[in-house]
């Protein structure tokens, strides 16, 4: 980040005690959803129980999130978060692909303390592996992801100083590069094995792909 964002975050004041409160009902049920859905399964589980869990009403629960769908996702929502800031932070000079290589990687190394300050890391990665094999889930993280990519395409295109109503490439490499981060997380789930650095890694060594996958010649 800018020296200016530090400078502002370091002297920003600290939440008050209703946020904080609020903050912490959030977690519990973010954390107590993962834990339940980890025992029973995604299907089996309700709204009621992850609520008692959580000791708070349903009320309360739907006043967080609208559905078990978006509670499950809660995580995977905060890493795209944290993933779209950094891109904002890359240096302004640097290309596209790399800007979005060089997010991914600054991304890895703050996601862990992101997820860990709710669940632990392990229940992350078993959800991570859920939400990949259960279709209803499945289909809503890939409808999340394409209002990510919309927002990736937009900072591109507003990074290079492109109207995306005449130039094409911003949506053309953002589509690439989701494809790549789809591949990876499919790959890596039906592995059944292999913690976060794994997917890293698998992460990396495929982006690496992305741009002589797309300019060389395969055949040379």
């Amino acid at each position: 980040m800018p020296a200016i964002e530090d400078t502002a975050a370091r002297t920003a004041p600290p939440p008050g005690l209703r946020e904080r409160k609020k903050r912490r009902t959030r977690d519990t049920l973010i954390r107590s959803a993962l834990e339940l859905f980890s025992l029973k399964g995604y299907e089996r589980t309700t709204v009621d129980e992850i609520a008692e869990a959580a000791e708070v009403s349903q009320r309360t629960f739907f006043r967080y999130f609208a559905n078990k769908e978006e509670v499950a996702l809660a995580m995977q929502t905060s890493v795209d978060a944290l993933f779209l800031a950094t891109l904002r932070s890359r240096p302004a000079a640097e290309a596209p692909l790399p800007a979005l290589r060089g997010a991914v990687l600054d991304t890895w190394e703050g996601a862990s303390e992101v997820i860990e300050s709710v669940v632990p890391l392990e229940l992350h990665m078993r959800t991570y592996r859920m939400i990949e094999s259960t279709p209803q889930l499945l289909a809503a993280r890939l409808r999340k992801l394409s209002e990510v990519e919309e927002q990736l395409t937009r900072e591109i295109a507003r990074r290079e100083g492109l109207d995306l109503g005449a130039d094409p490439r911003p949506h053309v490499l953002v589509a690439a590069f989701g494809g790549v981060m789809r591949v990876t997380a499919r790959i890596w789930g039906e592995r059944g094995e292999g913690g976060l650095e794994d997917l890293r890694l698998l992460t990396v060594a495929y982006l690496d792909q992305l741009g002589p996958a797309l300019a060389g010649n395969w055949r040379a």
